[in-house]
């Protein structure tokens, strides 16, 4: 089984100059590699995006997904509907591709051709576009979709631009998957953390008669010499003295306050309430609701991918780059 990572705005030229340093020892430079195109319907490119989590690999293998834009007319002229397939290039190592279709054609019944890569006219007028030779490479198909005879590129497969989805070998990958790449599906657990023992010091006792003593002197310092020498008076003068009268106490217990005067509760302001800001997304909202009321209807998770609104709003979330498989395995799990 493999592990997922998805690393944003990425070539396959930049991951084969980056896969040493990488992903070390996992990659063999030396490994034949080559590239193929898959064709599935959109509804399920959430699964092609993990398929590797499925499929034991030995070598890292990366796909990249190409959305039809302005060339979307030389596809549609075949009597191919571009908007019905997503399209994703694979590059996979000679020994992994077995293992990697196996699934896909044996029990799921896609269909093995090819297809021919060609540049896109230079009379479409696409920013950037760079001339290369056509090429044919193997195309394998969900049986739901016709055949296709040939795709149109901008640039050289190697040299495409999107969310590269790299797939790497579980077994010698997961904790370097984790600290370079955001990690999708199963996640890995957090280790514990070590409890250090903290020494206890026990305080030592204050000296407190050395403390009165200091004391002491500091107050024998402060009282003037004069005020030593006042004669205070003799016992026999304190008893003559005469003592103040005690005077009655009211025992007469204080009159209830009138209503009149008690303060009207109605007046009193009342603490007003700050509306909370939710931040989240329109369309993630819009994602949530959608799921919880297919929940809500009783509906498995697995037919929701075919519900029509559901596409529609995946279609529009990749176009705002927000990630709706995240949040469909958080509400359904």
């Amino acid at each position: 089984m493999g592990v997922t990572a998805m690393i944003p705005n990425m070539t396959f030229q930049q991951l084969k100059d980056e896969a040493n340093s990488r992903w070390k020892e996992i990659w063999d430079g030396n490994s034949a590699r080559l590239e193929i195109m898959l064709l599935c319907p959109r509804k399920e490119r959430k699964l092609l995006e993990l398929h590797g989590d499925m499929i034991e690999h030995g070598q890292p293998v990366m796909g990249i997904f190409h959305r039809p834009r302005a060339e979307a007319e030389l596809i549609s002229q075949q009597g191919f509907d571009p908007r019905a397939a997503s399209f994703q290039f694979v590059n996979i190592a000679n020994a992994d591709m077995g293992p990697w279709m196996q699934q896909l054609v044996t029990q799921e019944g896609w269909l093995r051709s090819t297809v021919e890569i060609n540049p896109v006219p230079f009379s479409i007028d696409i920013p950037n576009q760079r001339p290369f030779e056509k090429h044919s490479i193997l195309c394998f198909r969900h049986p739901s979709l016709p055949a296709l005879e040939k795709y149109f590129l901008p640039y050289p497969i190697h040299a495409l631009v999107g969310k590269a989805f790299v797939s790497l070998p579980r077994r010698q990958a997961a904790e370097l998957a984790r600290q370079q790449a955001e990690i999708l599906g199963v996640g890995l657990a957090k280790p514990e953390p070590e409890i250090v023992e903290v020494p206890v010091v026990e305080a030592a006792p204050e000296i407190v008669e050395e403390t009165n003593n200091i004391e002491d002197a500091f107050i024998a310092e402060m009282i003037p010499e004069e005020a030593a020498e006042v004669a205070l008076p003799t016992s026999e003068e304190v008893e003559q003295v005469a003592l103040p009268s005690a005077e009655p106490v009211d025992s007469t217990p204080p009159e209830p306050q009138k209503a009149d005067d008690l303060p009207d509760k109605s007046d009193v302001p009342l603490p007003t309430g700050v509306p909370e800001i939710d931040n989240t997304p329109a369309i993630e909202r819009e994602f949530r609701e959608l799921i919880q009321e297919l929940l809500d209807s009783g509906v498995d998770p697995a037919e929701m991918m075919t519900d029509p609104r559901l596409e529609d709003i995946n279609e529009r979330a990749l176009a705002q780059n927000f990630e709706t498989w995240p949040v469909f395995m958080q509400m359904v799990s």
